[in-house]
């Protein structure tokens, strides 16, 4: 009797020609992502989506499916499927308050998750597009840095904008929102000149090192936007830490600051008052503030929502209900600012995650944050790479839990942050290696 053949057929090699023009897709897509950014937040969510697709269609025709066994994806999964459930739009079991747009918004976020995967193990594995990467982001941080200080001394940047209320700059924007992504993209932009200029020897190195640091939080003082300018000190002191040769210009960086706002009431007015008199003044009534207010708010949304809470999207629709009213911490303000205070979410992360998630969301979303930065900071205590110090640093500063800040996964700094992260687990990955194929 004949005996069977042991011998499986053999698999067709994949199209390596199709392969290569996925990579180069990807490529260009994520290349493009840091310039559409700026002025072209629907376009950029177009580029998103096509370095996805692009990713995912590889990993379909390779089989190669290994991206989804890191911490941080299987976190970040669970994350989004739990905020996917209570976004379901099924009233009778008190889900997705919110209907079909807030299940939409839920679930587009899987989006971001398979953009950090798509550079580490795709776009970004040649040192060459690292490279060039490397040289938009400066190029972004630099057009924003100029037309800032063009705007702060003859009163309106290059495209005629003048400052916001409140004497807060726009840079190459109509509105002010110049200080959060480059004090996401300063630091990063920084590290490597500045530690090349310390490792010279002479004072010409140290004092050009000196100079860009002190040049970097000059600008982010002159745009008047407090939560950047903070934490742009928590970037630095956190690279400082990390790159001992630094500490002596983030010390100097800080006595800089501190100098030009006590100073700023003869030649700014504008920042003093908004630096130091404002701040003060929120941080003494911080209960009864706008920011205390959204903080009340979206912890009652937890309490009356434990489990699930309302969704994706959820503080659009739960801060107007009047079910959710109640007094600030200091009792202050009855119904903790009505309507009025309302925006598109709480201003910190946690407290969406908390108010789209309840409870679990929470958990999840904060096992996250630990989930990306360990891979970020892998290595980095013993072998400190300047480039990856920045971007661990400005993933730190998005992910620290006492901030204000914008919209966790919406456009622009959405796209900044898991831009950056992105970056940043490529570097960690494909740093003094060589690319696969």
């Amino acid at each position: 009797m004949a005996r069977a053949s042991t011998f499986e057929p053999a698999r067709p090699a994949p199209n390596a020609q199709l392969l290569r023009g996925l990579d180069r897709a990807a490529v260009v897509s994520v290349l493009l992502i840091p310039l559409l950014l700026m002025h072209a937040h629907g376009i950029a969510e177009g580029a998103v989506a096509i370095a996805d697709v692009c990713f995912l269609a590889r990993a379909a025709i390779t089989r190669e499916w290994s991206w989804l066994r890191p911490a941080w994806m299987r976190l970040g999964l669970a994350w989004w499927a739990w905020v996917v459930l209570g976004s379901l739009p099924v009233p009778s079991l008190g889900l997705g308050e919110g209907g079909t747009p807030s299940l939409v918004q839920a679930l587009a976020n899987l989006r971001f998750l398979v953009l950090i995967a798509a550079m580490e193990h795709m776009a970004l594995r040649t040192e060459t597009v690292r490279r060039w990467l490397y040289g938009l982001i400066c190029a972004c941080a630099i057009y924003i840095s100029v037309q800032s200080v063009v705007q702060f001394a003859f009163g309106r940047n290059l495209y005629g904008h003048a400052a916001a209320w409140g004497d807060i700059l726009t840079g190459p924007f109509g509105k002010p929102r110049a200080g959060p992504p480059l004090s996401r993209i300063l630091i990063p932009v920084l590290m490597p000149p500045v530690a090349r200029l310390l490792d010279r020897r002479g004072l010409a190195g140290k004092a050009g090192a000196l100079a860009l640091v002190l040049a970097g939080v000059a600008v982010m003082v002159l745009i008047n936007q407090r939560m950047p300018l903070a934490l742009t000190g928590l970037g630095l002191l956190v690279a400082g830490l990390l790159l001992p040769r630094l500490r002596l210009l983030v010390l100097a960086a800080g006595v800089t600051v501190v100098v030009l706002v006590a100073g700023s009431v003869a030649f700014a007015p504008g920042i003093h008052d908004r630096l130091v008199e404002l701040t003060s003044q929120q941080l003494i009534h911080f209960p009864s503030s706008h920011y205390g207010e959204l903080y009340t708010r979206a912890a009652e949304i937890g309490r009356q929502h434990p489990f699930t809470g309302l969704g994706g999207d959820g503080f659009r629709y739960g801060c107007p209900n009047p079910r959710y009213f109640r007094p600030t911490l200091d009792g202050a303000v009855a119904n903790g600012g009505g309507t009025v205070i309302c925006a598109s979410h709480p201003h910190n992360p946690y407290m969406e995650a908390l108010v789209n998630g309840g409870i679990v969301g929470f958990l999840l979303f904060a096992a996250l944050a630990v989930a990306w930065m360990v891979p970020l900071g892998r290595g980095l205590w013993k072998r400190p790479d300047p480039l990856r110090v920045g971007l661990f640093a400005a993933a730190f500063i998005q992910l620290w839990p006492f901030a204000s800040t914008s919209g966790f996964t919406s456009m622009p700094m959405g796209g900044w942050f898991f831009f950056l992260l992105g970056w940043g687990m490529a570097e960690a990955r494909w740093q003094n290696r060589d690319a696969v194929p």
